[in-house]
């Protein structure tokens, strides 16, 4: 029976990150905390942990309640954590929003053309 697994490859198991590598990183960018407190790669988590993992999918406050080293389909991986339902409604809200914002800036028809693409730099620099 395991006791504890390397934070980083629980998370890549967990798939909150597409590879250990990027799990690492984020430990090391101080996007991860366990109990509140940030985390090394090597940390170990254990059942019952609380985590904060912040990720390109958003924000998750998560309980750990399984240990796993290996990465596995998406219905076994989802076995392993539980999100807090403020966590999911911070989460669904922030979505809500992104797309309220595309209503009022909608992407442009076309790619920029050199002209604009001058106009954008010139803007963007302040000259």
């Amino acid at each position: 029976m395991m006791t504890g697994v390397r934070i980083d490859k629980w998370l890549w198991a967990a798939r909150f990150f597409k590879t250990r590598a990027l799990a690492s990183k984020a430990c090391d960018l101080g996007r991860i905390l366990s109990n509140k407190v940030e985390v090394k790669p090597a940390r170990e988590v254990r059942v019952g942990d609380m985590l904060h993992v912040r990720n390109e999918g958003g924000e998750f406050e998560l309980e750990v309640l399984a240990l796993s080293e290996m990465r596995g389909p998406a219905a076994i991986a989802h076995t392993l954590y539980r999100e807090t339902e403020v966590s999911q409604a911070a989460r669904i809200r922030v979505a809500e929003e992104r797309k309220a914002m595309q209503q009022y800036a909608p992407m442009p028809e076309r790619r920029p053309g050199k002209r604009d693409r001058r106009r954008i730099i010139q803007f963007r620099s302040g000259v």
